[in-house]
């Protein structure tokens, strides 16, 4: 995991600041350094690279019949190669000259950058070197007439010349930008977006990273987003206010992704046209579902509580809400319509969310605060037909519970009439984790495939993983045709967070389960 081109070397002034704060800048900057990391992993690929060749089998008669193609192939040619390539190309032949300029243009600033730019991460030369790439881009956008297809900025410098970024949003907007990744190389970290974001009416896909968001207030109504349909906002500093006036500026938007949410308190979901929002590193952070008819899916792959546990998901009526996860009973508080799920809740037409197929949850199992949880949550979702359950390890367990607990729990109409699918990760082979997957086993007829992931160097070998297991295969599956498989994770666990293995799966249609990462299940 990493970025480009790490963080430019602090100014003075930010280091002096520290250090009276009574912070190390060497550990600051080594926290930005891991922010960018986690950021790029969030990013879209740029639709061009410079790893890829190009080679082609010439007839020897000296014919020059790529040039002889059409012009609009000719033209979508150049639009698909790296902007140096693209720019090349003029020398070709008399035909390309005006090619470059015509085509659509991709341009990605991290190509810009000398071989062992990206290591140097101290110094006069990570500063120079950042210049250098910054003064190309602005090059690049005063050469090229437009339309941009895609502007890829993560490398450029932008605290030294704090009005360039508004004349090269100005520019992008004027040449028709349809898809922007605008990531700040800090430092300064909060460095604010101009206003002139708001004039991208082409935009069809923006990702943000490390900015503070531009104050709505005041905008005229006429400023909206009529073609975007993917936004990602990563470390991004944003207030609750300015994040319902993107939603209602952006009839279009269908995907939203939301990495380290910084300010935001509550993130209200009103869209006609979402179908997918994905959340990670939510922090203190109530989503409230309030109307989206056609949101598929709504995925909170990871949380991280300051001063309070208690984060409200609510879910109104979501008549083609699909898949949910991953729950925490730890962090979450759920609410389906007007009522609070709580252990002793009991399910009704009103606290449940029947189109739900898929569902993810992350449980500490040696809390039993937690687990009592577990058994309202499910009859929350009777329809569920794959099921993930993330088991968390905690140093202080209280309350484990047995079998006789989910004996005692009752009916849960999801176990016991639509589970195919069961994924059971960092397992553990604790007793309490053992309890709930005999109980599933023995109440669930229609499940056919149990899948069991223990994390990386849990256990001294397969034999010993295999004997904790050894109480399941004594117990009276209610299935005939279940099978069981145990296999170790790519990861030792805190190693590599879910989100890094899963986040672009999210928002991917094209992937049916995306809490389905390990094996193809």
């Amino acid at each position: 995991m990493g970025s480009p081109a790490p963080p430019v070397p602090m100014d003075r002034v930010t280091e002096a600041l520290l250090r009276v704060r009574g912070e190390d800048p060497q550990d600051q900057e080594a926290l930005v350094g891991r922010i960018l990391g986690y950021i790029h992993v969030v990013l879209p690929d740029p639709p061009v690279s410079r790893r890829a060749t190009l080679r082609a089998f010439l007839p020897n008669d000296g014919v020059d019949r790529v040039s002889a193609l059409p012009y609009a192939l000719l033209r979508d040619i150049v639009s698909r190669l790296p902007d140096k390539d693209a720019a090349r190309t003029a020398v070709l032949a008399t035909r390309w000259r005006e090619l470059w300029r015509r085509a659509p243009l991709v341009l990605v600033d991290s190509h810009f950058l000398a071989p062992a730019a990206a290591s140097a991460s101290t110094g006069e030369v990570a500063r120079t070197e950042a210049r250098r790439v910054t003064a190309n881009v602005s090059r690049v956008l005063a050469a090229h007439p437009g339309p941009f297809r895609c502007v890829h900025l993560t490398c450029s410098y932008l605290g030294e010349f704090p009005s360039l970024l508004a004349r090269w949003l100005q520019t992008l907007a004027v040449k028709g930008v349809q898809d922007l990744v605008l990531v700040n190389r800090p430092f300064p970290l909060a460095l604010e977006l101009p206003t002139a974001l708001f004039g991208m009416r082409a935009l069809t896909r923006l990702y943000l990273g490390l900015f503070k968001f531009p104050d709505t207030a005041g905008l005229p109504r006429t400023v909206n987003f009529p073609n975007l349909r993917e936004l990602g906002l990563c470390s991004v500093v944003i207030f609750s206010k300015d994040m319902d006036f993107v939603l209602t500026r952006s009839p279009a938007l269908e995907i939203l992704c939301i990495q380290a949410s910084l300010l935001t308190e509550r993130l209200r979901i009103i869209s006609r046209s979402l179908r997918c929002v994905q959340v990670v590193v939510a922090t203190d952070l109530d989503i409230l579902l309030a109307y989206a008819p056609h949101l598929e899916r709504l995925i909170v792959w990871s949380v991280m509580a300051k001063e309070r546990s208690n984060m409200r998901i609510k879910i109104a009526p979501a008549p083609a809400l699909s898949i949910f996860g991953y729950l925490e009973p730890e962090f979450h508080t759920l609410e389906v319509g007007n009522t609070v799920i709580k252990a002793e809740t009991r399910a009704s037409p009103t606290t449940m969310v029947p189109t739900v197929k898929i569902l993810g949850l992350r449980v500490r199992f040696g809390i039993g605060d937690d687990v009592k949880l577990l058994p309202a949550f499910l009859r929350c979702f009777p329809a569920v037909e794959r099921l993930h359950i993330e088991s968390k390890k905690t140093a202080e367990p209280t309350g484990k519970l047995n079998l006789e607990f989910w004996k005692e729990a009752g009916a849960i109409e999801c176990i016991q009439s639509h589970i195919k699918l069961m994924m059971f990760h960092n397992f553990h082979g604790d007793q309490s984790e053992l309890s709930f997957l005999q109980f599933i086993l023995e109440n669930a007829p229609m499940l056919t495939k149990l899948v069991i992931v223990y994390p990386k160097r849990t256990f001294t070998s397969v034999t010993e993983a295999n004997s904790k297991l050894e109480p399941l295969f004594s117990a009276k599956w209610a299935s005939t045709c279940c099978s069981l498989l145990l296999t170790e994770g790519a990861y030792a666990e805190g190693e590599e967070p879910l989100e890094l293995q899963s986040f672009k799966r999210g928002s991917n249609f094209s992937v049916r389960d995306p809490f389905a990462f390990i094996v193809r299940v």
